[in-house]
């Protein structure tokens, strides 16, 4: 049986409340959403783990590091 992280079950609650707050309404691109609300927080707190060092906090990622640079600028992520 599978455990689930901290970090799952804290998306799947904000999920279920997001639904249940739609009351009724249909949902709509909730990829995105899910994406654009988790991937800046999480991208600024490995640079910050990193100490701006963009190469560790790629290769803590699991990303290239001309990857890392692109998100940073695209979410305009300051401290980089």
């Amino acid at each position: 049986m599978r455990q689930s992280s901290e970090i799952e079950d804290c998306v799947r609650k904000s999920l279920e409340r997001y639904f249940k707050d739609l009351d009724g309404t249909k949902p709509r691109s909730i990829y995105d959403l899910v994406l654009k609300n988790v991937e800046r927080p999480m991208l600024e707190a490995v640079l910050s783990h990193a100490e701006g060092n963009q190469r560790a906090a790629a290769e803590m990622l699991g990303i290239n590091r001309n990857t890392l640079r692109k998100k940073i600028l695209a979410l305009k992520i300051k401290g980089n």
